[in-house]
């Protein structure tokens, strides 16, 4: 089971399977994934983390990215990012499709704030039609999760230092649309570039 897995400098945590969405690119969906088995027979407890993890100081950064919605499990990020920090951790990130208010029905950013330095959300879509076609939410209607995605980023912008917006570079994705949003909002845009066999 692959809790913790290394790409360059950086170091990943697999939490959890969980998904609200059920995206056309994601690396889940490939044979090739990134390389590791991502997939969870269950999922980890605190101590199994800290354990795969041991000294965190020695990575660039750790990152909270698996097959899941890391913050699906927000109680075990929370606890484990202020583990890390005591450890000497010189980055931590989140990668999220930020759906995490609407997932917990409450604002849970200000619980992120001091623990984590960059947060990456899968904007993935430049409105909420593009959204359902690209993004599939399986919990939310497409309006309410885009809604969610678009708030959670205001909000991580007030306590977290770096916020990124992030799309694919996909058919039916406005780059240019949604680098607009990320300027409106004020906050860092990425485009990533699709590496598995779609």
């Amino acid at each position: 089971m692959t809790v913790a897995y290394t790409i360059g400098q950086s170091l990943y945590l697999n939490i959890t399977n969980r998904c609200t969405n059920n995206c056309v690119f994601c690396i889940r969906r490939t044979k090739e994934g990134v390389g590791y088995d991502l997939w969870l027979s269950r999922e980890p407890n605190l101590q199994e983390l800290l354990e795969a993890v041991g000294d965190p100081g020695r990575y660039k950064e750790v990152v909270f990215c698996g097959y899941g919605e890391p913050l699906i499990r927000l109680e075990l990020v929370i606890a484990a990012a202020a583990e890390f920090k005591k450890l000497g951790a010189k980055q931590i990130r989140i990668n999220t499709n930020g759906q995490a208010n609407i997932i917990h029905q409450r604002n849970v950013v200000p619980e992120l704030a001091g623990l984590v330095d960059v947060i990456s959300i899968s904007l993935n879509a430049q409105n909420a039609g593009a959204y359902a076609e690209l993004s599939q939410p399986v919990k939310y209607s497409p309006e309410e999760a885009y809604s969610a995605v678009l708030e959670f980023a205001r909000q991580c912008k007030k306590y977290i230092p770096r916020v990124v917006l992030s799309v694919v570079n996909w058919p039916g994705v406005d780059i240019e649309a949604c680098r607009k949003i990320a300027e409106e909002l004020e906050v860092e845009f990425r485009v990533r570039e699709f590496y598995g066999n779609g």
